[in-house]
């Protein structure tokens, strides 16, 4: 569905022109996790400068008093992404009307066009795990998700954007992880959260070639990608953490990427473990250049 749209804001930044509209937005650059214990740093420009923030609606929604303030001061200040937890698509559970409807209404009032989530489920009944656990490669899964995220999408009047997820190992697979997300993307009109480093963890985990992996996407649906770092924890085993800084092969495997891709925004993930802030500026800058290495001559 395509909405009009009215324009909030246009800021240069780097050679890269974000124009932030309501429901509608195009952004590049690169950007970081908006936490709370470098809120103040980050909104004052103390070491960091990130092109926009995301943020994960849940921990954030019906938020009142001083944080409410400190996410006003940063939205005033940076376009917003959201990067949902809990819609947990795969479910075979039925989705969770009343949640989505609040989503919307956060995504609103803080004119957030660009939300993505997990292809994945995270519940079950009564039970809200703490993971993501992954769907099993198969066509009624394909068909039960594309369902689903299309009453997502009319809901929000808003694509929805997913992300591949990493996994330790597949469950009933008939066919290839790949084909499972091209099916998804292509028949439900959703957009791709493309995680470089899920990728490079999977190929690493399962034995299989990362780049012919990402040539397999509809590179042409994707909206967003995600950079991160993860632990080796054993000679045949990696774990995405987002606890590390990003490893060489990991920024290699993103040169390339971009290379095969149109200009999309960019989100350094770091979700504990922080360094100081001079570390995170050296991620975002290591970003920076290579984007716009590939990237400058095809934006306006």
């Amino acid at each position: 569905m395509l909405f009009e749209s009215r324009l909030l804001s246009e800021r240069m930044r780097n050679g890269f022109c974000f124009l932030h509209q309501t429901h509608s937005i195009i952004m590049h650059g690169i950007g970081l996790g908006f936490r709370r214990n470098i809120a103040d740093e980050t909104i004052q420009l103390s070491g960091i400068t990130p092109d926009f923030l995301e943020i994960a609606p849940e921990n954030w929604m019906g938020m009142g008093g001083y944080w409410k303030k400190k996410l006003h001061e940063a939205a005033d200040k940076y376009p917003i992404t959201a990067h949902g937890l809990s819609l947990s698509i795969g479910s075979p559970d039925p989705l969770n009307i009343e949640f989505i409807q609040r989503v919307k209404a956060f995504l609103n009032s803080f004119d957030i066009a660009l939300y993505s989530e997990h292809l994945s489920y995270s519940q079950s009944g009564n039970a809200h795990l703490y993971d993501l656990l992954p769907i099993p490669f198969r066509e009624d899964a394909v068909k039960h998700i594309v369902e689903r995220i299309k009453v997502v999408q009319d809901i929000l009047e808003r694509p929805l954007i997913l992300e591949n997820v990493s996994y330790y190992t597949p469950v009933a697979a008939e066919m290839s992880e790949a084909e499972f997300i091209r099916s998804i993307v292509e028949e439900s009109k959703c957009q791709l959260l493309l995680d470089v480093n899920n990728v490079y963890v999977n190929a690493f985990n399962h034995s299989y070639n990362a780049k012919a992996f990402i040539n397999a996407l509809p590179l042409e649906k994707v909206a967003y990608i995600h950079m991160a770092g993860h632990e080796k924890v054993s000679d045949d085993l990696i774990i995405d953490t987002h606890g590390q800084p990003i490893i060489d092969p990991v920024y290699e495997l993103f040169e390339w990427t971009v290379g095969q891709l149109h200009p999309v925004p960019v989100l350094l993930e770091r979700d504990f473990n922080l360094p100081k802030m001079i570390e995170l500026q050296k991620e975002l800058s290591q970003l920076r250049e290579i984007t716009a290495k590939n990237w400058r001559s095809n934006v306006a």
